[in-house]
């Protein structure tokens, strides 16, 4: 049984919390009611002791909060107060105009605070309203309204820097999402306090109004209806008016002081007490000034027993932390000796502390994306920019489909671009620069445009075709008349798609690789061990992969390029035999890739000139062919009119040749066609239909033809 109670107690108190949104919204419309119905004055004694404590717990609650979103429902737990308060004041003004009483607890503050002088008390209590509406509730307000105007003005800054550091890798999703949550709370916040500042103001006010009514309306009721004379009437209304006015003013003061410390922690890192003992007592030299100087006014007559205390006081103070300081100096010097760090006991020469203070900056981001001041508004999100949010979906697509894990791409404005310019970084190293225009549309004619359209010429910078910038206004119309219309955004996603794809073996470096076989391992453990490092080294596996990607062939079927190169690699090591393995057995994946419907569409190669290739390769660290310069010429002619027919029946150009020769065939034409495909009979899959058409030939024929 006594194991159950701590279930059953737990149960309870979770049954009352569901409810105490019921009670908080029946005490609100309460507060309206209290306006109007009038209530005995053993209930408003209740209610003026809970006002009372209410106001001790939020400024007690304001001073150990360590940032204003701790207390973020203040501004409304403000308005409420204040409406409760109001609700106060207006039942014992009832209460005093009708029978003269309101309750012990305003006649306990009435009696305190006049005195039997009755001039004094009014004055005191004309001062506290002073002191709150001048000073606390002016000075809070002007705060509130800086710091929401500030918090505004720095959202869009601060969106950007959490994406930056989202696209760098620096934080996690939930943790952009989170602190994109936290700017536009404060935002928030700061503006609702901006505007409950004016409740308390108001509430000053209202207690102004409520006191000289109450004072002139009692002295009316007291001399006409109760036949008070003058004195009387005048000393037993005034005493419940500042009685009343005080008990409800008080913690209207106390809510005011909480309502400026909410605001005024703007830079705060713990709770107000600590801040305040942390950061007085920061400077000793300070504590010991203020100790000489009270010492002096002490030893001059100035209530000497009394200051010369204090001076003692401040001189303990002073050495205490004159010592923990030089014991924190002790500390560091230790830890800098350790750490061989420049001028420390015990320290390496300088050379050191100066070489490691440059390491960073020897490091470079993988992959970078410099933008010009014009096109900011693509990346700031506050502006409807979305170019982050496509950049993160880039990364994703190339996992997807090339099978890479992309680095961070890092986002950063360049004040030395144009203003329309941006450019792109692989390792620190330019590998592309265009323009776009953000306030215009890019219209591109895929060949069944029916009509010319007015824009501004220009290249789109992914394929190099030609393309126009036209006004936003103008897309219907391009649309109609066959062209493809894309946004700026899309132009820079576009292109930087195309980069990763043509860069992806640059990306893929022996940590990547490693980071690959890592996450096949967790899963095909037996694959990974087999291959490495018994069979092949991780760098040896990463030239394959790079070898593959160079010519836009994914590695997503991971498993089945190490169990391949398992098989090969007791045969030879050797990275091109690996490759061509590995681009076989790819054979299905390859031939998916470039055909359609079934059927490839292929220029071949004449007999001879494979014969020709064949006898004239060497195999070492890369295989080429060597040929003379007019059997290459011819080569390149022929293939040269061979892509164009392909492109001109709306084909890609893809060559098909033996295994042999393959390789050595791709690497003799990349210089003059990078982007054509080259594939071996070996990597069409079975069952797919093949169609010819055109060859490759180097005879004297094709010169002649072309004469």
């Amino acid at each position: 049984m006594a194991t159950q109670a701590p279930a059953t107690g737990q149960t309870t108190i979770q049954r009352l919390a569901s409810f105490t949104p019921i009670l908080i919204a029946g005490a609100s419309v309460m507060l309206v009611v209290l306006m109007i119905v009038p209530i005995p004055p053993f209930l408003l004694d209740i209610l003026l002791a809970f006002n009372i404590t209410i106001a001790l717990v939020i400024i007690a609650t304001a001073l150990y909060t360590e940032n204003a979103l701790a207390f973020s429902a203040f501004p409304t737990m403000l308005l409420i107060v204040t409406l409760f308060r109001l609700s106060l004041n207006i039942t014992a003004t009832r209460a005093i105009l009708l029978h003269g009483y309101a309750g012990e607890v305003i006649n306990f503050f009435g009696q305190i605070v006049v005195g039997g002088n009755y001039a004094v008390g009014f004055v005191i209590f004309l001062i506290l309203i002073i002191i709150q509406f001048v000073v606390i509730t002016n000075g809070a307000g002007r705060v509130a309204e800086v710091a929401a105007r500030f918090t505004l003005d720095a959202m869009p800054g601060k969106q950007l820097a959490i994406d930056a550091d989202l696209n760098a890798g620096l934080v996690t999703e939930a943790e952009a999402r989170q602190r994109r949550r936290d700017i536009q709370r404060s935002a928030d916040f700061y503006g609702a306090m901006d505007g409950a500042s004016k409740f308390v103001r108001g509430d000053a006010i209202a207690a102004v109004i409520i006191v000289a009514i109450n004072t002139i309306g009692g002295f009316i009721v007291g001399v006409a209806q109760q036949h008070l004379t003058i004195i009387e009437s005048l000393q037993k209304f005034t005493l419940l008016t500042v009685g009343e006015g005080i008990v409800t003013q008080v913690p209207a003061l106390l809510i005011s002081t909480a309502t400026g410390i909410i605001v005024t922690r703007a830079a705060a890192e713990t709770d107000f007490g600590t801040d305040i003992v942390k950061q007085l007592t920061a400077q000793p030299r300070a504590l010991l000034i203020a100790a000489i100087i009270t010492a002096l006014f002490g030893l001059a007559g100035l209530d000497r027993w009394l200051l010369l205390l204090i001076s003692a006081v401040l001189f303990i103070i002073y050495f205490a932390r004159r010592e923990g300081a030089a014991e924190a100096a002790a500390e560091r010097k230790v830890a800098q000796a350790k750490a061989g760090a420049p001028g420390a006991p015990g320290a390496q020469p300088a050379a050191k502390g100066g070489a490691e203070s440059v390491v960073p900056l020897l490091s470079y981001d993988p992959m970078e994306l410099e933008i010009g001041f014009g096109l900011i508004p693509l990346v700031d999100v506050n502006q409807g920019g979305d170019l982050l949010e496509r950049i993160t979906l880039i990364r994703r697509h190339a996992a997807r489909d090339l099978g890479i894990a992309v680095p961070p791409i890092r986002v950063r404005d360049n004040l030395q671009l144009r203003p329309n310019s941006y450019l792109v970084k692989i390792y620190g190293l330019e590998v592309a620069q265009a323009e776009v225009m953000v306030s215009r549309l890019l219209a591109m004619n895929p060949g069944t445009a029916t009509a010319p359209i007015d824009g501004i010429p220009t290249t789109e910078p992914a394929f190099g075709l030609p393309a126009l910038w036209i006004a936003e206004n103008a897309r219907s119309e391009a649309e109609m008349a066959g062209y493809t219309v894309i946004d700026p955004t899309s132009v820079i996603a576009t292109h930087l798609t195309e980069l990763i794809k043509a860069h992806s073996p640059d990306l893929l470096g022996r940590q990547e690789t490693s980071a690959l076989l890592d996450n096949i391992k967790s899963h095909y453990p037996v694959v990974v061990d087999e291959l490495v490092p018994a069979l092949l080294t991780v760098g040896e596996v990463q030239r394959v992969l790079q070898n593959l990607l160079r010519e836009r062939i994914p590695i997503r079927n991971l498993v089945m390029i190490l169990e391949t190169l398992a098989d090969a690699a007791r045969v030879s090591k050797d990275v091109d035999f690996l490759t061509e393995k590995v681009r076989a057995a790819l054979s299905r994946h390859i031939s998916a890739e470039y055909a359609e419907n079934g059927l490839l569409s292929v220029i071949t190669v004449d007999p001879r000139l494979e014969s020709l290739l064949s006898e004239a390769v060497r195999r070492g660290e890369d295989a080429f062919a060597l040929l003379d310069p007019n059997t290459v010429s011819r080569i390149y002619t022929s293939l040269t009119r061979q892509i164009a027919v392909a492109q001109n029946a709306g084909l890609q150009p893809i060559v098909l040749c033996s295994p042999s020769v393959r390789l050595a065939l791709k690497r003799l034409t990349e210089r003059a066609a990078p982007q054509l495909v080259v594939l071996s009979y070996s990597e069409i899959a079975p069952g797919l239909r093949v169609e010819s058409i055109g060859q490759i030939t180097a005879t004297e024929e094709t010169a002649e033809a072309k004469s």
